[in-house]
């Protein structure tokens, strides 16, 4: 049995364009256990949504996964077929995508759509498809669900769509659940609504949990690990309590005190990383975030740091880690 439920090396997924290519996701590693939640953290474009597309093979032209191996339950998803991917999406690995009103068919009652992901990977008769139907909008928390089944997703809020996307991700049981920006298009009390119950039927199912977001709040209240990801590549990894309170990587730091915090009537303004996101047509030689950081030395701007391993479960790749005296204290 492998140790892991997810094991990611040195993924790579590319984009082929007019101006150049892109590189997206630039050797991502990183590993995920049985009934774990991690959480995959940074700012818009920096690869993390591409990153979850690639586990399931889902790049369209003009990108492509250039490189790497990702293995699910001890096989190298990369190498199998389209065919074999479609068995696999939906029954072993679900997606929950950023906006329900693109991931719900319009034409279709929300009942036909959970019923067509139980009758493609179960062998249960109608009767109980629609017993399981039933039973996973309850779960979910959707209101009256024998007079709603037959509704389209035009007649539900923002919230309870998405609520009807999480039913349909985990109608099969699935042994992982990818969730990308499952709540920037709704309103923050219904976000924390819809967090609490993707975090609650996470551990009731077993499943183990991908959770994609720009927001290193929500990862603190309900991963039990945090990557921190930069122009396509992972530059912090660790346990979330540990790395929210003592992070490493210069930009993990500067994410973490730009959030705000409850204070008195005077509260100070709040710190900003200085600079802007470089384009990932023109990245900097060295490390892609030296340009932004007032730790950078010649070595950073020169060459690239390498993820390597500062304490035992932490790593972060930079030359120059906060927190820790001096480069020699980490350990390779």
């Amino acid at each position: 049995m492998a140790e892991y439920l997810l094991e990611v090396k040195n993924l790579k997924t590319c984009f082929e364009l007019f101006r150049g290519t892109v590189k997206a996701v630039d050797g991502v590693d990183f590993t995920l256990k049985e009934g774990e939640i991690l959480g995959i953290v940074g700012e818009s474009g920096g690869g993390k949504s591409v990153t979850g597309f690639s586990l399931l093979g889902l790049i369209d032209l003009p990108g492509r996964i250039s490189g790497g191996e990702v293995f699910f339950r001890g096989e190298d998803l990369l190498k199998k077929s389209e065919e074999e991917m479609r068995r696999i999406r939906g029954k072993e690995i679900s997606m929950i995508f950023q906006d329900p009103m693109t991931s719900l068919n319009p034409l279709q009652t929300i009942g036909s759509q959970i019923d067509e992901m139980l009758a493609l990977h179960t062998d249960l008769s109608s009767a109980e498809r629609k017993q399981r139907i039933l039973d996973l909008l309850t779960e979910v928390g959707i209101p009256n669900p024998a007079d709603r089944i037959n509704n389209y997703p035009h007649q539900f809020s923002g919230g309870m769509r998405q609520r009807v996307v999480i039913a349909i991700a985990l109608a099969v049981n699935p042994r992982l659940i990818i969730a990308d920006e499952p709540t920037t298009a709704l309103d923050v009390t219904v976000q924390a609504q819809i967090l609490k119950l993707m975090e609650n039927l996470v551990h009731k199912f077993g499943s183990a949990l991908i959770l994609i977001t720009h927001d290193l709040a929500v990862v603190s209240e309900m991963t039990h690990r945090v990557a921190v990801m930069y122009c396509g590549k992972i530059v912090e990894e660790g346990p979330t309590k540990d790395l929210i309170a003592n992070p490493h990587h210069p930009y993990t730091k500067g994410l973490l005190e730009s959030i705000p915090k409850m204070a008195g009537a005077r509260t100070p303004r709040l710190p900003q990383i200085s600079g802007m996101v470089p384009s990932l047509f023109d990245l900097p030689k060295g490390c892609s975030f030296a340009p932004r950081c007032s730790r950078a030395t010649e070595r950073c701007l020169q060459d690239v740091p390498e993820m390597r391993l500062l304490s035992p479960g932490r790593k972060a790749a930079c030359y120059h880690p906060a927190g820790m005296a001096e480069e020699g204290e980490g350990h390779e």
